[in-house]
């Protein structure tokens, strides 16, 4: 009989919820997409790419700008990739409609596994958003219209960066607001490191039982309200389900305000899309939330 590892799965089947290339195969067909849309994207729009918020190679973002900027609402994508794949670059087909409502769009990279661990690529998210609120107004950014996005992994990410103590961080450094994110929209997120450890992503993320619970956003809520969008595809796998409905519980018992956006018909990397498509109700979700606050 087969050992049971986590949750009723075993080792095969912990791994096929959360193998999610294996899954839908044809994501190297999206991949595909995301990088010539993005190219074009930058090619029109790219006049200021690769800035630097760090020290190291994967500590750069790029920023596009809505024409005339004066005061714009900022949001700042995070990609996935599991922590060890995919860039920035990928994702900048996602700006356009943002744009064309007045919002800045900053799509971040940070240095990946097994480079470096979870709790590192956590820091340089903090720091990268630290360093937009410290120089939005050079690009003319409202630095204190700034919101977060982040797809899978960086769902994940987008949903520690929510739980940031700005003022107490020495990570980020001194003179930042306790609120300086206004507001998030993860999509796909993982909200439990738990399984992910368990996992065959173990083999390079390398993560321990302290190090997984401690960057498990589950047990790490925002110390004051800000609210959050949260969305996962039909068709993804059950754990990816299970882990945003246990979020969600956990920000409604908390007292904090959520809301989800549902995704017909999108699997994993599908999903992500939605967040860039001019008439999805998670785009005017997005958008709204930036431009009216609520």
């Amino acid at each position: 009989m087969t050992q049971k590892l986590y949750r009723g799965y075993d080792q095969a089947e912990l791994d096929g919820q959360l193998n999610l290339r294996a899954r839908w195969p044809e994501h190297e067909e999206y991949f595909a997409r995301w990088a010539e849309d993005s190219a074009e994207v930058r090619r029109q729009l790219g006049d200021h790419v690769d800035l630097a918020y760090g020290p190291s190679a994967g500590q750069k973002l790029d920023l596009f700008l809505p024409e005339g900027a004066a005061g714009s609402p900022l949001l700042a994508f995070i990609h996935g990739g599991y922590w060890q794949s995919l860039d920035k670059s990928d994702f900048s087909y996602l700006a356009p409609p943002y744009l064309e409502k007045g919002i800045a769009f900053a799509s971040l990279n940070y240095d990946l596994a097994p480079q470096v661990g979870v709790a590192e690529i956590l820091r340089q998210v903090r720091c990268a958003l630290a360093w937009l609120y410290r120089n939005a107004a050079d690009y003319g950014v409202d630095p204190g219209r700034i919101y977060l996005a982040g797809h899978s992994a960086g769902g994940h990410l987008s949903a520690m960066a929510l739980a940031t103590d700005w003022q107490a961080d020495p990570a980020v450094g001194p003179g930042l607001p306790g609120d300086l994110v206004k507001g998030g929209c993860s999509v796909s997120g993982v909200y439990d490191m738990e399984p992910i450890r368990l996992s065959y992503h173990q083999a390079v993320l390398d993560l321990d039982a302290e190090t997984a619970a401690r960057m498990t956003p589950l047990h790490h809520l925002p110390p004051r309200a800000v609210p959050l969008i949260l969305a996962v595809g039909s068709e993804e796998t059950d754990e990816f389900h299970r882990q945003q409905g246990e979020y969600l519980a956990a920000w409604q018992t908390a007292g904090l305000t959520a809301t989800v956006v549902e995704l017909p018909g999108r699997n994993h990397f599908t999903a992500v899309d939605a967040l860039g498509e001019h008439d999805h109700s998670l785009f005017a979700a997005t958008s709204n939330l930036m431009l009216t606050g609520a």
